[in-house]
């Protein structure tokens, strides 16, 4: 099993919507994905409660069964939508890819 962490803290303002907009439309279209994907396995969104400024703002969480489906996933049209958007609205991002 592949684990895909991916992390973003968000502008102020992007796409013509405050930071708060854009975190609830990006955790809307991440979510969407796992109806739309049918690589995904497994599929949490998180918005951060903690106060800290070592914390992002947003997380999301996958599993897919192996390699292969995540590089179908990266490469899907529905996560290319949603990933242009992140792009135009997200400030900075980290992620991880690990096997479980």
């Amino acid at each position: 099993m592949i684990k895909h962490v991916v992390m973003w803290e968000f502008k102020d303002f992007a796409e013509g919507n405050e930071k708060e907009k854009n975190i609830e439309l990006a955790a809307e279209k991440l979510l969407s994905l796992k109806d739309l994907v049918e690589e995904i396995k497994f599929l949490e969104v998180g918005k951060n409660i903690n106060q800290s400024e070592a914390a992002y703002e947003l997380v999301l969480i996958t599993e897919f069964e192996s390699l292969a489906d995540l590089d179908q996933y990266q490469t899907h049209p529905e996560h290319e939508k949603v990933k242009d958007f992140i792009g135009k609205t997200a400030a900075k991002r980290v992620l991880v890819d690990y096997e479980k």
